[in-house]
């Protein structure tokens, strides 16, 4: 089997596909049932999904949008159509499992879900939850500090473009897009595979200069879209063109001076290590 499509779970294998399309990780059902049920066979695995499956059905599970099926590869070297889902498919399933292995899993999902109604309440929390989760990363404070601010100016652009029209969405991802081709050279997707991203989020792994210029032609776009008011989401497409335009003009001039490329493959990892051997010479000074 291809290492690279199998996940390890208590040294368990789980087989997984990539969706490039949808940007998402689909996970064999059997192979999660078997780990959390901890089913001898693979036939008893799949079995206990048929029965489980059948439950959810009458208790008005609506299967079609939560599992699929894509052709993965079996131990005996064939590829067989596999029940899979994504990972919400994936967590709504391990709550109607009776198991002791399920119920980490489901303890997480009531502490994610009171979180959420915390801040719900006082949004405050959700700032003070991001600056925790990047300290724990290794990020930098000023790095942080940039990253919030980022957030912020990402915030009022969504606000503009809804103001203007646009869709949530496919329209949102779209004008993102043509922000990056504009300041960056390049897409949204090459810029993730540049990094060697897949789900994890491009902006917690840019650089310092990344984000600021990302957030320049964010907020440059913002307010050409309030003196401009498009009307239509062509006229939108121009504008976050324009945006992402200004600040790639910049991104060209800081190159030139500094005989340096501004986008690298660096990734969070790399700015944490980097962080970690500040510290380390320091101390040794």
């Amino acid at each position: 089997m291809d290492d690279n499509n199998v996940k390890l779970f208590e040294s368990k294998r789980i087989r997984t596909v990539w969706d490039e399309e949808k940007q998402e990780w689909y996970f064999s059902i059997v192979d999660i049932v078997s780990v959390l049920t901890e089913q001898p066979t693979h036939d008893g695995a799949r079995k206990y999904w048929s029965v489980l499956k059948t439950r959810l059905k009458q208790e008005g599970s609506e299967l079609t949008t939560i599992c699929s099926q894509l052709k993965m590869q079996s131990v005996d070297g064939k590829f067989y159509k596999t029940d899979v889902a994504d990972t919400k498919g994936i967590l709504r399933i391990i709550q109607s499992i009776p198991s002791p292995k399920a119920e980490p899993f489901k303890l997480w999902l009531a502490s994610v879900g009171k979180d959420r109604i915390d801040e719900a309440i006082d949004p405050e929390l959700t700032i003070d939850r991001a600056l925790a989760t990047y300290l724990r990363k290794g990020y930098s404070r000023e790095w942080i500090n940039q990253r919030l601010q980022a957030i912020q100016v990402r915030k009022e652009l969504v606000d503009e473009w809804s103001d203007r029209g646009v869709k949530h969405g496919s329209e949102y991802a779209i004008l993102t897009d043509e922000i990056t081709k504009a300041w960056a050279g390049v897409s949204t997707r090459q810029y993730k595979q540049l990094k060697g991203l897949k789900k994890e989020s491009l902006r917690d792994n840019m650089s310092m200069l990344e984000l600021t210029l990302n957030q320049l032609a964010e907020v440059t776009t913002t307010t050409l879209s309030k003196k401009q008011k498009p009307q239509t989401f062509d006229e939108n497409v121009n504008v976050a063109r324009q945006g992402g335009g200004i600040a790639g003009d910049t991104r060209k001039a800081i190159e030139k001076a500094s005989g340096e490329p501004v986008i690298t493959s660096k990734k969070a990892v790399d700015f944490a290590r980097l962080l970690a051997d500040v510290i380390e010479d320091k101390d040794k000074e």
